[in-house]
This record gives C-alpha cells, structure tokens and sequence, in this order.
C-alpha cells in the first residue's frame, strides 16, 4: 500500500476585520437569482502575486450571462481589478510568460464577431491576436516560447460511390459523407499564424508544452458525440510527427469503453501528460502519459479508494511529478495531490469544501508549502475566490455576493438513511431559515440530481433546474438524495446502478422520503418530486409507479426521458443507454423496458408540469411531449408543457431560468396546498 500523507487538515480562514454581519432580514424570491455572481475560471500569475479570474455574471437587458476578466493579487489586501467590461465572453484566461498581460478566448467586435484569441494587458485594452475567419475553436500558449497555438473548423469529404449525387443534390442534409474537422496553427512571438497539423481528425481539446515542442491532442473522426464518446483518443505532436500512446486502458481494458476525455495538461517539462477518463456507471480515472526510451506509455493514477470529481476534474501539474486535481466525496469536492512516481498524496479535507476550480504554482521540485488558488463554497455562503496556504491558512481574495448577507438563507446539512437492502444512503438536506427539530412538519421537495455518475453537493447553491434554494427559502424541506449510481461514496455504491435503473435508484429516494417522514421533518401528504435530465429521468420513475409506498402529491420533469429505447436512438449520446442496459435494444429488450417509464404511464395521477429545452439533443424533446400527451389527452391529469424555443439541454436565458422556477414554485404551491 502505497503512503499517503496530510490525510486531513482543519481550514483556517483569515477573515478581514470588520463590523458584525448585518441582521439577516431579506427573503429570497426567484428574482434575486439575476444578481447572484460566479467565479468559474482562475489562473495564477508566474510569480503567484496575482490571480485572474473569469466573473460570470446576469445581464437583465440581453437576458444572457455575461464573462467578465479580473485580476486580485494574493496577498488579500487589495481590492480586486475589472479588465473587461464589454460583454465579450472572455473565458480561459492564461498568463503571459512575463506576467503583464492574460490571453482569452473571447467575441469583440459586434454581435457578428467570431471567438478570437484577445491578448489584455493589465493596464491597457485588448489586442486580438488571432484573425480566423469563421472564428478559433481552442487555444492554448506556450510561455517558454511566447506561442500562441489554436484551432479551427475545417470541411474534409470522405469519397464513396455516391459522392457525386451528394454534390448534385448539396441541400440535403446527408447522414455522413462530410466530416468537420480540425486545423492547428501557431502564432510565435507575435508573428503571422502558420498552419502546425491539419490530420482529417477532430480536435476536442489539446494541450501544449511550456516550450512548444509537443502537443497532446484529444482527437476523433469529427465532431460528433458519437465518436468522441467511444473512439476518441489522446494523441502526441511531437516536432512534427503525430503518434498515438497506447489507447488500451481507457478503451479496451477500461470498465466501459465509452469513456470521455478531457482535462489535457503537461507537467512541467514536457515528460509527461495527463488527462481525466469519464464513464457513465464507472469511477472517473485519470490517465497518465510517460516517455521512456523513445516510447510512450500509459498507466493509470491510482486513486486510493478516492472518486476523482465526476464529469472530469480541472488537472494541474505542481512539479515535474505532482498532480493536482479533485476528489468527490459524500457531498464534498476536496483539493489532492499524488506524486505520479512515489504514490505520495497531499489531501486537503473538509466535511464543508465544495471546490470548483482551482490554481497551483509551477515548480521545479514540490513544496510542502504549496499555496492553492481556489473557487471554494460551503454552507453558509456561496463560492468566493482564495488562497489556500498549505497546510492550514486560507485568504478571502473576494466577496463577489456581498448582498447576501441579508439573506434568509436555508440550513444545508448532510444527511443519511438506509436503503431497503441495508445500504447507507445520503445527500443534502435544506431546511428553511429559523427552522428547527420540533417545528411543524414542513412540505418537502426532493430535489433529483442528473448524471446519474455525478452528485447533490453539500453546498449553497442557487440551482433553477434543481430545485436548490428557491424552494427552501419559499418554506420547504429539500432532500437532494445521492442515490445509487452516484458518485463519492465508494465504488460499489456507484457501479451497482448498471443494470438496476429504474429499480435501486427509485427505492434509495423513496427510502429518503420515509426517513424524513419518520423524523418529523416532512408532511407525508405534501410530497413532491423533481428533476432535471437524469433527474426529469427518475421524476418519471417515480410517478409511473404503481402503489409507491409514499404519496407524491406534485411533480416537475425537467428534460427527462421516458423511453429507454428512443434514448438510445434519438439523443446525442447512446452509449449511456447501452452501458447501463448492457447492450443494445435488440440484445437486452426486456432491460429496455424495465427501464422504461412508458410502460407505467397508466399509473400516473400526480398533477405534472414538463420543462424541456425546444432544441435539447442530450434528451429530445420528443420524450416530454410523449409524457404531456399521455397525461393531459388519455388520463386527464393536470399537467403543463413548457418547451423553451432555441434552448438546449439546459436552459441559457435569464429569463427562461426565472420563468422555470416560478412556474415550479405556483405548481407546487397549488397542488400541496401551500
């Protein structure tokens, strides 16, 4: 067994010195969700004085959120600086080698503008530095040799004995014949771009070594899910010459060969890559690229028991040989760092850390002192910007929400129950402001989460699709069940939903719901049910049921599937379906229809509203108008179809976000009598 170090560590914050917080007095409506702020990308500064930051915040008059680039300096005793304010959408902010200027991707120039690669200097305006005609897909740069490397979308057609009939006829839109396809150029220093690949394959994402030498590059045939999802792969560009690590232990050794990659990132020097390996039904694996006489070889990390963050974790190399990245557990997302030669692990736990990115200095060797920058959220307050110092002293860097402190904001606590095999299960639980054990028991909302191979997480959050804090502040208990299939309580409990959907899943939250019955927490005649894409999923679960041992009394689908075989034929992704049924329809029908909610429509008396994005290909639409159609034209249950033109599977506006959650709020109100 290999040793693990700095198990555990007990975070200190370094809070500013001040009057006492203000009475919190304000009641939070869903109109409060246009003002909420968030940090959703950081990036240290060579010298690790500063930190830049993309702000994401609403835009009531173009209805969309807008990216914003900051700069804070470390020592948390400066006020942060706005670079941008022109509604551009900077995203993946990168430092230039000298530290005076950072490097985004973003749209300037009118609606009509195409993503650019901007370079903006911490005392001067942006300066595009790319000029793509249909606009740069990725980029990354190169310090070492103040590089700037891009992508952009090409056409490559595959010529078969129909080609010509194809050309004759362009307007149809053809299944395939015409592939989209990648082309990478390089700008160094500040020169004109010069084509570096153009391979007939599909860019998703690349990485780029310090000094521009290599390139790892996650490719496919084109563009489409499809193929990104069972045959993508990593490839190395080395100098000019492309080869392909061994694929084996994401592809054919890996527990499902449907994996998604993603989170390329070289370590220091250049000797080594890394990249996180996502399955649905399976643990996340990062994936780790190594050359040894004139070879590459691939080993993965061993993660100790730990499930690295589902849906991929952001991946940085501290050292040559330390790696850092993100761990789920039981509602937590925690800081760890392994050093990919001694097996040696840095785990800096919290029962309250909610991490959702993250910034490490780059060194020649790693240090114990380690200062992390990190977007960290708890239950008391939403995610703030700071600098961890390790081992134990944290910096408030920002206070992008000030306005909350007048909140009324719920009670978030970490609850557990048994399911009826015997299994702990858990997840958040929301309790209104004041409330306490004794009080009159509460109308409870259960809050499903999507995925499934994600998790509720123990922190606040203002959710519109979940459920998260709008329902709370309105008088409610929130459960948000972690069921069977989710990730960061151990193996078995995440891979024991394959084959057990629509079964295991279904008892774990209704086992929930009797706990919080048993407790005196929940009214057991006020009962609703809610969810988004996998959580629409199992919202259909739950009211299709005949005879559930609990009344659900009101229930929101939020792009949800009802048919486990039109999944697998319509929506984007069909190796989800095949992987949980193990197989495809015609070789697991009756899995197909187990699975399937369809079948138990008869059973549905519980008033429904149906939320589905007009233009969602994850889970078409076609699902939530098969559900309307059976509820409202054959079983005459109160129902209402809610289809948001132009939105994909989730939905993008403000004022979309804002009309879902009051619509919820009126749906439940009626039907629990509130």
């Amino acid at each position: 067994m290999r040793r693990t170090f700095a198990v555990s560590v007990l975070l200190v914050v370094v809070a500013r010195l001040g009057a006492a917080p203000p009475e919190r007095t304000h009641t939070i409506t869903p109109a409060d969700y246009a003002h909420v702020k968030m940090i959703t990308e950081v990036a240290l500064s060579p010298s690790g004085k500063e930190v830049a930051f993309i702000l994401a915040t609403w835009d009531q008059k173009t209805d969309r959120r807008h990216m914003q680039l900051w700069v804070v300096a470390t020592d948390g005793q400066s006020p942060p600086k706005q670079l941008t304010n022109d509604n551009a959408g900077d995203s993946h902010p990168k430092w230039s080698a000298d530290g005076q200027a950072i490097y985004t991707l973003a749209k300037r120039g009118g609606d009509k503008a195409k993503p650019q690669v901007w370079k903006i200097p911490l005392d001067g305006q942006p300066v595009a530095v790319t000029d793509a005609h249909d606009g740069v897909v990725h980029f990354d740069y190169a310090p070492q040799a103040d590089t700037i490397f891009y992508t952009i979308d090409a056409k490559t057609t595959d010529h078969d004995h129909f080609t010509p009939l194809r050309e004759k006829y362009p307007k149809i839109d053809y299944g395939h014949g015409r592939r989209t396809v990648s082309e990478l150029y390089a700008i160094p220093n500040g020169q004109k771009p010069k084509k570096v690949l153009a391979d007939n394959r599909y860019i998703r994402e690349f990485a780029v070594t310090p000094d521009g030498k290599r390139l790892a590059m996650i490719t496919a045939l084109d563009d489409s899910v499809v193929k990104s999802e069972g045959e993508s792969r990593v490839d190395i560009w080395d100098n000019g010459r492309i080869v392909t690590p061994p694929t084996d232990l994401y592809r054919a050794k890996a527990a499902s060969p449907y994996a998604w990659l993603e989170n390329l990132a070289w370590n220091p020097d250049g000797t080594r890559f890394a990249f996180c390996c996502i399955h649905d039904a399976y643990p996340a694996e990062i994936i780790l690229g190594h050359q040894a006489d004139g070879q590459w070889t691939t080993t993965r990390l061993d993660r100790q028991g730990q499930h690295i963050r589902g849906y991929g974790s952001p991946l940085k190399w501290h050292s040559p040989t330390l790696l850092c990245y993100l761990t789920d557990e039981r509602g937590c997302v925690n800081f760890a760092a392994t050093d990919v030669v001694t097996g040696q692990r840095k785990h800096l736990r919290s029962n309250s850390n909610v991490i959702y990115a993250f910034d490490v200095p780059v060194v020649e060797k790693a240090a114990d002192t380690l200062p992390i920058a990190l977007v960290r959220g708890g239950s008391d307050a939403f995610p703030n910007l700071c600098l961890f110092h390790y081992p134990d002293r944290l910096i408030d860097l920002t206070d992008i929400n000030p306005q909350t402190k007048t909140w009324k904001l719920p009670t978030i606590q970490h609850i557990t129950w048994k399911a009826p095999d015997g299994t702990t299960v858990g997840g958040p639980l929301e309790l209104p402001f004041g409330w306490k054990k004794g009080d009159k028991p509460l109308p409870l909302v259960v809050a499903i989460h999507g995925g499934p191979t994600t998790a509720s997480y123990n922190d606040l959050r203002f959710d519109p699709h979940n459920g998260r804090l709008y329902f709370a502040a309105a008088g409610y208990a929130v459960l948000c069940p972690n069921y069977r299939g989710s990730t960061g309580y151990g193996d078995p409990f995440l891979t024991d939903l394959v084959g057990r959907e629509n079964d295991l899943d279904v008892k774990d939250i209704l086992a929930g719901i009797q706990h919080l019955i048993h407790e005196g927490i929940a009214d057991p005649e006020r009962i609703a049910v809610m969810g988004w894409s996998n959580g629409g999923y199992l919202t259909n679960c739950l009211i299709t049921l005949k005879n559930p041992p609990v009344k659900i009394k009101a229930a929101s689908s939020g792009a949800g599937i009802l048919d486990t075989v039109a999944e697998w034929g319509f929506n984007d992704e069909p190796a989800y379906p095949m992987v949980f049924k193990k197989g495809l329809p015609w070789e697991q029908p009756e899995m197909y229809k187990k699975t399937s909610p369809t079948y138990g429509l008869g059973h549905v008396t519980t008033p429904t509203i149906i939320h589905v994005g007009a233009n969602d290909v994850r889970c078409p639409p076609g699902h939530s108008r098969m559900l309307y159609r059976a509820l409202r034209e054959y079983l005459n249950v109160p129902t209402e179809l809610c289809e948001y033109p132009n939105q994909p599977h989730g939905l993008g506006t403000l004022t979309f976000r804002t009309a879902k959650m009051e619509w919820d709020l009126a749906w439940f109100a009626k039907y629990l009598h509130k």
